[in-house]
């Protein structure tokens, strides 16, 4: 039975650039954070041939992210305006208490945003932006009670 996500990872170019913006900027706790060379177990559950890299998991409330910084074998660059309906992960979101006021801190911090927060709903207000690699992640403030 399945009984929840644990956590979403993403293959980076810079870790220390990832840590960054993931901890610094986004408030995130680093759990682990450590680097290893390929072996028989890596090679079978990843698929790869000899990988190594440098991995980091942190928490963000209820959930984690797991960031790979790979040495090998050397991954193909993703393109970072790749447009969310290319197949593949999208985006995943993270929950805010106030989405104007992320939006605005995170601007100003340099964070590349689609649009302003929009209303969705009575209940969600919402906005897309992107990591240093491109990568999308929605801001969402939901509402317990219908808001407009």
């Amino acid at each position: 039975m399945i009984i929840g996500i644990h956590h979403t990872a993403l293959s980076v170019k810079d870790m220390e650039r990832s840590l960054a913006f993931y901890r610094d900027l986004l408030g995130m706790e680093v759990v682990s954070d450590n680097s290893w060379e390929s072996s028989p177990k890596a090679e079978k559950i990843l698929n790869l041939k000899q990988p190594a890299a440098r991995q980091a998991m942190l928490r963000c409330g209820n959930a984690c992210i797991e960031l790979f910084e790979f040495k090998h074998p050397e991954p193909a660059p993703m393109a970072p305006d790749r447009p969310v309906n290319d197949h593949g992960y999208t985006h995943f979101s993270l929950d805010v208490k106030d989405v104007d006021d992320e939006y605005k801190r995170l601007s100003k911090a340099g964070v590349v945003f689609h649009c302003e927060p929009v209303n969705l709903g009575p209940k969600c207000r919402t906005t897309y932006g992107r990591d240093p690699d491109g990568n999308v992640i929605e801001f969402q403030e939901l509402f317990e009670t219908p808001r407009w």
